[in-house]
């Protein structure tokens, strides 16, 4: 695991250099696309790379990582919603290249598997974007969650809804108690995981998921057993870690060959 402090821009602006890499390097890259505030800067730094340099998401295909249930298909804070507005329409992915977890499917179970499915048709996820949640939860895997599930249907916390009800004016009344999320199995078969986490709030989930044990309690802490996996944290979210020092030093020795 490779852990990365920094500014929100620099942080941003590397997480955007993996992904730029991959799309020039790969003949049909897998990107899986996260939502949330973590990733926002990612995506306004690819988008003006689209811009300005000619960044093309045209041979590319995504997936997202989770989506509520019964959320009505025209509301903003749908997921489907958020990563087309955030990223999707930015950028030139080819129409049907970006996909979803549907939420609004009669059998759950049924678009769970099917979702696992057309992730494997698609050869893999090559970069994954991930955040965190207070809590350790990664996508939507709340504290508890099997560190070898797979796509399927979970109950949020109270606490996940608390801090998604920034998205709904505050109030958690509506913020969906059910979603479909990729399991922890689904994302630790990514070929690079990066994780993006800003602010003190994050502080003590990124310490447990870095240097705690491995638990289901902390979901994040499977990340620990994944090959290549690369933490982008700023100074607030890095502020429990015992190893920040060295981590720093770190990053800050790295060959100039060696990417991320």
């Amino acid at each position: 695991m490779e852990v990365v402090i920094a500014d929100e821009h620099k942080l941003a602006q590397l997480a955007a250099d993996a992904i730029e890499r991959l799309l020039r390097t790969e003949t049909a890259p897998v990107l899986g696309l996260a939502t949330g505030s973590s990733p926002l800067r990612i995506y306004d730094e690819l988008a003006a790379r689209h811009k300005r340099q000619g960044l093309s998401f045209a041979h590319a295909q995504a997936f997202m990582l989770d989506e509520y249930v019964g959320i009505a298909a025209d509301h903003p804070e749908r997921y489907r919603n958020v990563i087309d507005t955030e990223i999707a329409t930015r950028v030139d992915f080819a129409e049907a290249a970006v996909h979803g977890p549907d939420g609004s499917a009669e059998d759950l179970a049924a678009a769970s598997a099917g979702y696992e499915q057309k992730i494997a048709e698609a050869g893999g996820i090559d970069l994954q974007i991930l955040g965190i949640g207070t809590d350790g939860h990664i996508a939507f895997n709340e504290p508890g969650s099997s560190l070898a599930s797979r796509t399927r249907v979970k109950s949020l916390t109270y606490q996940t809804r608390v801090d998604n009800a920034r998205f709904f004016d505050g109030d958690v009344d509506q913020v969906p108690s059910l979603c479909l999320t990729q399991g922890l199995g689904t994302i630790m078969e990514a070929r690079h995981l990066v994780l993006v986490a800003t602010g003190g709030g994050k502080a003590e989930a990124v310490h447990q998921m870095i240097e705690g044990p491995v638990s289901a309690m902390w979901p994040a802490t499977v990340l620990q057993m994944h090959p290549h996996v690369t933490v982008l944290v700023d100074d607030a979210a890095a502020s429990r870690l015992q190893l920040g020092d060295y981590y720093r030093h770190a990053f800050e020795n790295k060959p100039d060959w060696q990417h991320l």
